[in-house]
Protein backbone atom coordinates (compact mmCIF):
# COMPACT_ATOMS: atom_id res chain seq x y z
CA UNK A 1 0.00 0.00 0.00
CA UNK A 2 1.24 3.46 -1.07
CA UNK A 3 2.32 6.34 1.61
CA UNK A 4 -1.01 8.16 2.68
CA UNK A 5 -1.14 11.81 2.31
CA UNK A 6 -1.84 13.35 5.87
CA UNK A 7 -4.81 15.62 5.83
CA UNK A 8 -3.18 17.84 8.56
CA UNK A 9 -0.75 19.10 6.23
CA UNK A 10 -2.16 18.74 3.23
CA UNK A 11 -3.43 21.83 2.50
CA UNK A 12 -0.65 24.16 0.69
CA UNK A 13 -0.52 26.95 3.22
CA UNK A 14 -0.30 24.15 6.02
CA UNK A 15 2.41 22.12 4.21
CA UNK A 16 4.30 25.78 3.57
CA UNK A 17 4.71 26.61 7.14
CA UNK A 18 5.72 23.11 8.27
CA UNK A 19 8.28 23.06 5.75
CA UNK A 20 9.70 26.35 6.83
CA UNK A 21 9.74 25.32 10.28
CA UNK A 22 11.41 22.01 9.22
CA UNK A 23 14.43 24.21 8.00
CA UNK A 24 14.91 25.83 11.26
CA UNK A 25 14.98 25.61 15.01
CA UNK A 26 12.31 27.98 15.58
CA UNK A 27 10.52 30.96 14.31
CA UNK A 28 8.83 34.38 14.89
CA UNK A 29 4.96 34.48 13.96
CA UNK A 30 5.92 37.47 11.76
CA UNK A 31 8.54 35.26 9.89
CA UNK A 32 6.07 32.77 8.64
CA UNK A 33 3.35 35.41 8.12
CA UNK A 34 5.65 36.91 5.53
CA UNK A 35 6.93 33.72 4.12
CA UNK A 36 3.52 32.81 3.55
CA UNK A 37 1.89 35.56 2.68
CA UNK A 38 -1.30 35.24 4.63
CA UNK A 39 -3.01 37.08 7.25
CA UNK A 40 -2.08 36.99 10.92
CA UNK A 41 -6.16 35.30 11.59
CA UNK A 42 -4.59 32.59 9.48
CA UNK A 43 -0.94 31.93 10.87
CA UNK A 44 -2.69 32.01 14.13
CA UNK A 45 -5.45 29.47 12.82
CA UNK A 46 -2.71 27.03 11.32
CA UNK A 47 -0.52 27.03 14.01
CA UNK A 48 -3.83 26.31 16.46
CA UNK A 49 -4.11 23.15 14.01
CA UNK A 50 -1.03 22.14 13.86
CA UNK A 51 -0.09 22.35 17.33
CA UNK A 52 -3.26 20.82 18.36
CA UNK A 53 -2.42 17.49 15.50
CA UNK A 54 0.93 17.83 18.11
CA UNK A 55 3.04 18.84 14.77
CA UNK A 56 4.14 22.45 15.95
CA UNK A 57 5.21 23.92 19.47
CA UNK A 58 3.86 27.48 20.26
CA UNK A 59 6.14 29.64 22.26
CA UNK A 60 4.91 33.05 23.63
CA UNK A 61 7.48 35.72 24.96
CA UNK A 62 8.46 39.31 25.26
CA UNK A 63 11.43 41.25 23.22
CA UNK A 64 11.53 44.18 25.48
CA UNK A 65 7.84 45.02 25.85
CA UNK A 66 6.63 43.88 22.79
CA UNK A 67 5.04 40.37 22.79
CA UNK A 68 6.17 37.69 20.42
CA UNK A 69 5.33 34.66 19.24
CA UNK A 70 7.74 32.16 18.33
CA UNK A 71 6.36 28.16 16.55
CA UNK A 72 8.46 25.33 16.21
CA UNK A 73 8.22 22.09 14.57
CA UNK A 74 8.14 19.19 16.99
CA UNK A 75 9.57 15.68 16.02
CA UNK A 76 6.07 14.43 15.37
CA UNK A 77 5.87 17.29 12.80
CA UNK A 78 9.13 16.38 11.14
CA UNK A 79 8.03 12.88 10.59
CA UNK A 80 4.60 13.67 9.13
CA UNK A 81 6.62 16.42 6.97
CA UNK A 82 8.50 13.70 5.98
CA UNK A 83 6.00 10.79 5.29
CA UNK A 84 3.72 13.56 3.64
CA UNK A 85 6.78 14.23 1.06
CA UNK A 86 7.55 10.63 0.80
CA UNK A 87 3.50 9.98 -0.31
CA UNK A 88 3.48 13.23 -2.98
CA UNK A 89 6.92 11.66 -4.42
CA UNK A 90 5.26 8.74 -4.80
CA UNK A 91 2.21 9.75 -6.37
CA UNK A 92 3.99 11.29 -8.79
CA UNK A 93 6.64 8.57 -9.63
CA UNK A 94 3.35 6.04 -10.57
CA UNK A 95 1.49 8.69 -12.79
CA UNK A 96 4.93 9.42 -14.39
CA UNK A 97 5.41 5.33 -15.05
CA UNK A 98 1.67 5.15 -15.69
CA UNK A 99 2.26 7.82 -18.63
CA UNK A 100 5.43 6.23 -19.61
CA UNK A 101 3.90 3.02 -19.87
CA UNK A 102 0.57 4.03 -22.00
CA UNK A 103 3.05 6.11 -24.05
CA UNK A 104 5.06 3.20 -25.16
CA UNK A 105 1.67 1.08 -25.51
CA UNK A 106 1.12 4.02 -27.92
CA UNK A 107 3.81 4.25 -29.71
CA UNK A 108 2.88 2.16 -32.92
CA UNK A 109 -0.35 4.66 -32.78
CA UNK A 110 0.66 7.76 -31.55
CA UNK A 111 4.44 9.10 -30.25
CA UNK A 112 2.52 11.08 -27.52
CA UNK A 113 0.40 9.80 -24.56
CA UNK A 114 -3.33 8.74 -25.74
CA UNK A 115 -5.68 11.60 -24.99
CA UNK A 116 -8.87 10.86 -23.78
CA UNK A 117 -11.78 11.19 -25.71
CA UNK A 118 -13.61 13.91 -25.98
CA UNK A 119 -16.84 14.58 -24.40
CA UNK A 120 -20.18 14.36 -26.05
Amino acid sequence: MPPELDPVIHHPTRLAMTAFLAGCAEAEFAALREYCQVSDASVSRIATALEEAGYVKIRKGAVGRRPRTWLSLTSAGRTALRRHLAALQAIAEAAQAAGAEASDDAVAVSPRCPRPPPSS
